[in-house]
């Protein structure tokens, strides 16, 4: 594969870097000594500006070129999850419950790679903003960044990121212009009867029948409620009550996700659930309590610069796939394409174990062809004009 040959060269570099990151993770907004490594190094490699504590432990750093042009975006995410890791690598979390479960420290060494080589270079015209974001896995560091204004403030005209693929190939590159990963909205509810002897149930107002029925009619509505050729998870995931058998709780915990593309079938999702949670409990005598939040919009890749990315990807990698179905997951990168034109890729890293797993490792093998592709999506965007 055509690795840019300077990257080859600080490769080893790299892997030291990641697995370094792989040591220490951190959880959501509190990168920040994921952040003052990050920062280090970039003040090593002579980028020209750095600005920090961005969504609280954000770094956005920029490298000029040689002459006008735009500015480009490129992130990395940087945070971890509350996991306990299972790999028994020499270099595996030093952090009790918690590790780089996600690629997160893969993202953000490929990103300090390509930070290296354009600062050394600078065969570009325009700049390069390099954004290093936390709280990907939870409260969505990356709408954080753009509503305390990086976009305008360092006038960033097109935004790239990019993800670990551990079911693919070492090399693979994929993507898909369109929506390519899902809305996620979650749900807690809350049903209240009165509790009592089992026994004697006709004294008592049961909260787990209304459950139950709750529950089926949940999932029945992507089946009977929704056009066949559009898409929608609705995923119950926690139902907690009771503790004895021969006692019927007061109250019964619900709790669960739904995923969809489209911003009509996600009002008709939430209206639905709204529904069918106040129709069953006034049935059933109880009082609901639903909280239903609203969290990433869909990741949508805009058309020309999807097209542009698989272009790029081709001068770096021997297999690109441009039409890969969406995915129900969710990114909130999508924050960021929201705010700009953009593109998100994944890049495969050798099958083993998925994102989320307990053994779950960042391939280092990797690294070098993602700061490759980095570095060529801002040479080829912007060249120097000869």
């Amino acid at each position: 594969m055509p690795i840019v040959n300077r990257i080859a060269e600080f490769a080893d570099d790299m892997r030291t870097w990641r697995r370094h990151l792989h040591q220490h993770p951190e959880l959501s907004l509190d990168c920040h000594q994921t952040a003052a490594f990050v920062t280090e190094r970039l003040r090593e490699f002579g980028v020209d500006e750095i600005h920090e504590g961005i969504a609280t432990s954000g770094v956005v750093a920029i490298i000029h070129g040689q002459g006008e042009g735009p500015v480009t975006g490129l992130r990395a995410d940087m945070d971890a999850l509350p996991m306990t890791e299972e790999t028994g690598a020499p270099w595996a979390s030093t952090v009790p419950g918690r590790m780089h479960a996600c690629g997160h420290d893969g993202h953000t060494t490929m990103l300090l790679g390509a930070a290296r080589y354009l600062a050394e270079t600078r065969n570009f015209t325009g700049s390069v903003a390099l954004i290093f974001q936390p709280a990907e896995e939870t409260i969505g560091g990356g709408r954080i960044m753009v509503e305390e204004g990086i976009m305008d403030r360092f006038g960033i005209s097109e935004v790239y990121a990019l993800h670990t693929d551990p079911g693919a190939d070492l090399g693979v590159i994929a993507t898909r212009p369109g929506p390519l990963m899902a809305a996620v909205d979650d749900f807690e509810l809350r049903l209240t009867g009165r509790g009592g002897h089992a026994a004697h149930p006709d004294q008592c107002v049961d909260p787990i029948p209304c459950a139950l029925a709750i529950g089926q009619a949940l999932l029945s509505v992507p089946a009977r409620n929704l056009d066949p050729l559009k898409s929608l998870v609705v995923s119950l995931t926690t139902v907690q009550g009771g503790s004895a058998t021969n006692v019927i709780p007061e109250t019964v915990y619900m709790a669960g996700t739904v995923r969809s593309f489209d911003a009509d079938v996600r009002d008709m999702a939430e209206r639905r659930m709204r529904e069918i949670v106040a129709g069953q409990a006034a049935a059933y005598g109880l009082t609901a309590d639903l909280d239903y939040q609203r969290n990433y919009p869909p990741t949508v890749n805009h058309a020309d610069q999807t097209r542009f990315a698989a272009e790029v990807a081709r001068g770096v990698v021997t297999t690109v796939d441009e039409d890969i179905a969406p995915s129900m997951g969710a990114e909130d990168f999508s924050y960021m394409l929201e705010a700009r034109p953009g593109a998100f890729v994944y890049l495969g890293q050798g099958v083993g174990a998925s994102v989320h797993h307990p053994k779950f490792d960042f391939n280092d093998e990797a690294a070098p062809l993602g700061a490759s592709y980095f570095v060529k999506l801002i040479e080829t965007r912007q060249p120097l004009r000869g």
